[in-house]
């Protein structure tokens, strides 16, 4: 290495222990980067070519890094031992093997003869140990053993039980301490390349702990990787679950206000009660048939068309309905079942108690890239005081801006303004998204 000459053997050798952490420290962090080789570490249970292009994924890298000491004589880059271990304990005994021999041919073109058998040795011992060990008890594997390791040994004697984490740990320092051993035996030839000790007992310290370390310093940043996708994961099923509870509660609150305006007709207007039951039976068939929590605009005003259908018959001509729909939006997608709470809010509490005739407008435009929707009614308007708190009280508003809320964040919202005796306005603003994006919960 470069700047030799100015260190001592024990700093050199420190210093080369640090380089070589270093150089698997960004090996792992570069590798956990890639989509599919997070996908490989996540899922234990690993197909034949998810196992080929881990090999290929780990070996390429440190065949070059054997080539660099080779060729540069750069011993810090050769991971021999480390990476062949590593590749079996994570992806079983034939892709440690394969990783060993990988690692191990390239010396043989320098007459280090013992390299190749050692380091397929290394990586079916990798492997012999994840048949063995529980698979998660691997992961939990990492720099931080050390903190404990007298307690997990005091308590394995004790106990007579396994501890898998000693074991872990143990293992490359058996290989390493193997390693040393065969190349002292050949080291006039130099059949075996390893770092050599200095007198000082704490060379072979550091060079053992550098051993240790370099194992489990990889294990340590791919099981954060794990961990994270899986925190992922959960935060996706339970904001699925949240948005299909709240989905579950507007059906329902529009069921049994339904159900409520049938009721009072049986015995008045029996024949207009009979065509509400069928109107409604329709509209719950599609709800039923359609399990997406996410729809186009136009699914969700065909639903709407069948909801007013029932709510004309009950109020007849004097409900008039308006619809001023752009056509550049009919293909972006919004949560199934928003706008029918909208407009059963507006003939609810706006039309209603109204004396005479009454309008609901419903209106879609683009604007600055995000979807508008706006429920309009000439109703009887709301106060300044339900005004201040308008979500309050009620299922089906209430109901929508937590959707929103839930699905969007600060993105999505929904905003009530409103003129004492002139109606209320509904209006929905969420980002565009189009057909090519649909979701589902």
């Amino acid at each position: 290495m470069q700047g030799a000459q100015f260190l001592s053997a024990g700093q050199l050798l420190l210093t080369t222990l640090v380089v070589k952490l270093a150089v698997m420290a960004a090996l792992a962090t570069m590798l956990v980067r890639y989509r599919r080789f997070r996908h490989i570490l996540i899922f234990e249970r690993r197909s034949w070519p998810d196992r080929i292009t881990f090999v290929l994924a780990l070996g390429v890298p440190l065949m070059a890094s054997v080539a660099s000491r080779l060729l540069l004589n750069y011993k810090a880059a050769d991971l021999t031992l480390e990476g062949a271990f590593l590749a079996g304990l994570i992806a079983g005994p034939y892709a440690g093997a394969i990783v060993g021999a990988m690692v191990g041919i390239p010396p043989l073109a320098s007459g280090e003869l013992i390299a190749l058998p050692f380091a397929v040795g290394c990586g079916f011992a990798g492997g012999g140990l994840r048949e063995l060990c529980p698979k998660e008890a691997i992961w939990h594997f990492s720099p931080f053993v050390f903190t404990r390791l007298h307690r997990r040994a005091w308590t394995m004697m004790r106990t007579l039980e396994v501890d898998w984490q000693v074991v872990l740990l143990l293992a490359p320092v058996a290989l390493e301490l193997l390693r040393q051993l065969l190349g002292a035996r050949w080291s006039e030839h130099q059949r075996l390349f390893y770092l050599e000790p200095g007198p000082a007992w704490w060379t072979w310290a550091v060079i053992l702990l550098a051993t240790v370390l370099a194992v489990a310093t990889p294990i340590k940043i791919w099981n954060n990787a794990r961990i994270e996708h899986r925190l992922q994961e959960q935060e996706k099923l339970l904001l699925a679950a949240k948005i299909e509870a709240l989905a579950s509660q507007i059906n329902p609150h529009f069921l049994f206000n339904t159900l409520t305006s049938i009721s009072s007709l049986i015995r008045t207007k029996p024949e207009t009660a009979r065509m509400l039951i069928i109107k409604l039976s329709g509209l719950l068939r599609r709800l039923m048939r359609s399990s997406d929590h996410f729809v186009t605009l136009r699914e969700e005003l065909e639903s709407i068309d069948e909801y007013l259908d029932i709510e004309t018959v009950r109020f007849g001509p004097q409900l008039e309905v308006e619809k001023v729909i752009s056509r550049d939006t009919l293909d972006i997608i919004v949560p199934s079942m928003i706008l029918q709470p909208l407009v059963e809010n507006s003939i609810k509490h706006g039309l209603s108690r109204k004396v005479g005739g009454g309008r609901i407008t419903i209106t879609t435009a683009l604007r600055d890239g995000r979807a508008l929707i706006e429920v309009r009614d000439d109703g009887l308007g709301m106060s300044e005081d339900r005004l201040e708190h308008p979500f309050v009280g009620g299922i089906g508003l209430s109901n929508v801006d937590e959707r929103l809320r839930t699905i969007y964040g600060a993105a999505g919202r929904l905003r009530l303004t409103s003129t004492e005796g002139h109606g209320t306005v509904a209006s929905v603003e969420i980002p565009l998204l189009t057909v090519a994006e649909r979701i589902t919960a």
